[in-house]
């Protein structure tokens, strides 16, 4: 049976004041996760936390583009990278914390053989707080 690789994409656009914490908690996940950021080229600096990132953990992966592409090719790319690195397990998130880090190992665990597994906030115990 093959080792799970997880890779964890977010894509990014001017999330600079939130990279840095959330890249973190993400990584601390007990899924020892490889993290692949797509930054669509924010003019905030965002591309460069990602890089710093990636200076200090081998895991994280950044991925530049080279302008606002939109979030659907985002996590194309990141997929094709994720391929790449060899994951297992793909997840995806979102910059903003509206995907907390805090329910990688639920859906992990949860995902069982299916071939997709969906974290809602339309479904009973979701939703969104302070937006």
């Amino acid at each position: 049976m093959p080792v799970e690789k997880t890779v964890v994409i977010l894509p990014t656009y001017n999330e600079k004041e939130n990279l840095e914490v959330l890249a973190e908690q993400i990584l601390a996940s007990p899924l020892v996760p490889h993290l692949v950021i797509v930054d669509d080229a924010s003019p905030d600096g965002t591309g460069l936390v990602a890089e710093a990132l990636a200076q200090r953990n081998g895991r994280v992966h950044p991925l530049h583009r080279p302008a606002k592409l939109g979030l659907g090719t985002a996590y194309l790319a990141g997929f094709q990278r994720a391929l790449v690195l060899g994951a297992t397990q793909i997840i995806t998130m979102d910059a903003d914390f509206s995907h907390h880090p805090r329910y990688l190992p639920f859906l992990a665990a949860n995902s069982g053989e299916a071939g997709l597994i969906v974290g809602s906030r339309y479904i009973d115990g979701g939703g969104v707080r302070n937006w």
